[in-house]
This record gives C-alpha cells, structure tokens and sequence, in this order.
C-alpha cells in the first residue's frame, strides 16, 4: 500500500470516529433534556397533602 492510499485509509477511519462521536455527544444531549423534563413534570405533579391521612374502613 503507497502512503497516499495509507492517507486516505486514516482520514476514512477518523471521520468515522468523529462522526460517531458527535452522534454520541447528541444523544446524551438529549437524554439530558429528557431527564430534566421529566424531573420538571414530576416536581410539577408533586402534591404535598396525598398520602398523609390513610382511611381504613372494617
């Protein structure tokens, strides 16, 4: 194999990480997302007075 080939071979391979990578830094940018709209929902929904009396009927 010449060096240009050789060249080309590495360039190939590193677009393949680089774009792999930013795939990678994408999704965990939207799991952030995902998790911080799922937090803001469930301290939303939060309601402080269920569950503190219990009725228990015999």
């Amino acid at each position: 194999m010449d060096i240009a080939g050789l060249s080309i071979a590495m360039n190939g391979g590193k677009v393949k990480q680089q774009a792999s990578l930013a795939l990678m830094k994408m999704a965990m940018n939207k799991g952030k997302e995902n998790a911080q709209a799922m937090t803001e929902m469930i301290e939303k929904s939060v309601n402080p007075n269920i569950g503190q009396n219990l009725d228990v009927r015999g």
